[in-house]
């Protein structure tokens, strides 16, 4: 696993040799580049699926040849020749480049936190040589650190049946093995018992996740964890039928603590991803959607800021409808619906790039305009807010607004993700001030 091309989303892949040190480019062999076009093609979507060709866009270039480029999902790509590629995410930073994308890792983990289904609780990455490792050993150490803080609140135990042949009765005598097994020694008792034993699904999946990723880790400091964590293990047989075992899997108040192992046993054992492909088990994408995560980091960070002021902070708001008649149709769900008093303010993420354009409306989607038109009449306020992401072309915008002329009033308010949650606070000044 030690074969990786680092990449940002935007960034334009070339398979072309003449383009090897372009800045312009990044340059993957002649080979490897044709099986990235062919992992994209292998990974198409359909009713239920993701298509790959949706964010991995491969087009021709005069002169260059194919090209590809990634956009909105970021993450790690293996390919079915074990060549990896690493996703992240287009991050602007006053400082200028993030030589080594180091900071943009530590943000990208960070965004990544806020994620319900990530297990972020115990991680810590100041421990981590964050600019040494790749995404997927990143995602190792986060399952072992959960593991790690499963082991000291005790794996569990459940009553396992077992079958033996015992010096002494217990349980059930199975009388077809015992006349079988004991004809000549009647001193022994064929038998089926019940045993309090760790050997349940939960932890025979784990151990199972750990010794794939005993054999998949080029990391030092995982695989020491990793043969540490196995010796709690030592009386757990590891999982060989993962279907059947996560079949078994019942998560309650008992089991609370091995909710999110499962989740990414279930990514690690069977080339599960957060994105729905379906492709060959030989090849792995572990990628996540910019806009959920965004969307995610940016609810969570906005929460802080805005519940000292006083305002109730609630996302995907439901129960509005665009259409009632003759039965309600095309549900609207702002991401951000904040209240205080009788004030309503409607706030919207968008993980896009704003260009520094007025005569091109700065890169603004209409279909975007059209749905905060929208949640401005039926939530019968004027007040809304579209939260992108600063840029480098939008640094020195402060206030862009448009008015409706009809009470709809929609506000830009940039998103520094290097200066979390101060560029929050001073949206939440924004707001103070439009009160007052």
């Amino acid at each position: 696993m030690d074969k990786l091309l680092e990449v940002r989303e935007f960034d334009t892949i070339t398979g072309n040799v003449d383009f090897e040190n372009d800045e312009k480019y990044k340059y993957l062999d002649t080979a490897t580049f044709h099986n990235l076009v062919e992992f994209i093609h292998e990974f198409s979507g359909d009713e239920k699926n993701a298509d790959a060709l949706d964010f991995m866009h491969i087009s021709y270039k005069r002169n260059v040849g194919d090209i590809v480029t990634i956009k909105n999902y970021v993450g790690l790509i293996q390919m079915n020749s074990g060549y990896q590629i690493q996703i992240l995410p287009k991050i602007s930073f006053d400082s200028g480049e993030d030589t080594g994308n180091k900071e943009t890792k530590r943000i990208f983990l960070k965004m990544l936190k806020s994620m319900k289904d990530f297990p972020s609780k115990v991680f810590n990455d100041s421990s981590l040589k964050v600019d040494r490792m790749n995404l997927y050993e990143i995602f190792i150490n986060m399952y072992l650190q959960e593991v790690r803080q499963l082991v000291k609140r005790g794996i569990k135990s459940a009553y396992v049946g077992q079958e033996d042949n015992l010096k002494f009765y217990k349980g059930k005598l199975l009388t077809s093995q015992h006349i079988k097994t004991n004809m000549a020694h009647r001193e022994r008792f064929y038998v089926a018992y019940d045993e309090f034993h760790p050997n349940r699904s939960e932890n025979k999946l784990v151990k199972a996740t750990l010794l794939k990723l005993q054999k998949l880790t080029t990391s030092t400091e995982n695989s020491k964890e990793i043969k540490q964590l196995l010796t709690t293990f030592e009386m757990v047989e590891p999982s060989t039928n993962y279907t059947k075992d996560f079949s078994q899997v019942k998560i309650d108040r008992n089991t609370k603590d091995y909710e999110m192992l499962m989740q990414w046993s279930k990514v690690f054992l069977m080339n599960k991803s957060f994105t729905t492909f379906s492709g060959k088990n030989t090849s792995r994408a572990l990628l996540f959607p910019m806009e959920s995560v965004y969307e995610s980091y940016v609810v969570q960070q906005i929460k802080k800021v805005l519940g000292p002021a006083g305002w109730e902070v609630s996302s995907q708001d439901k129960g509005y409808y665009l259409f009632m008649d003759p039965r309600r149709q095309f549900a609207l769900r702002p991401d951000i619906v904040c209240k205080r008093g009788d004030r309503i303010v409607i706030m919207d993420t968008k993980w896009k790039s704003l260009i520094n354009s007025e005569h091109a409306n700065y890169g603004i989607s209409q279909s975007d305009m059209y749905q905060m038109y929208a949640y401005s009449k039926k939530y019968e306020t004027s007040e809304i807010w579209l939260l992108y992401p600063l840029n480098d072309e939008m640094r020195d915008y402060s206030d862009i607004e448009f008015e409706s002329g009809d009470g709809t009033t929609v506000r830009l308010h940039f998103v520094d993700l290097t200066r979390m949650p101060e560029t929050l606070e001073e949206l939440r000044d924004k707001l103070e001030v439009i009160e007052s």
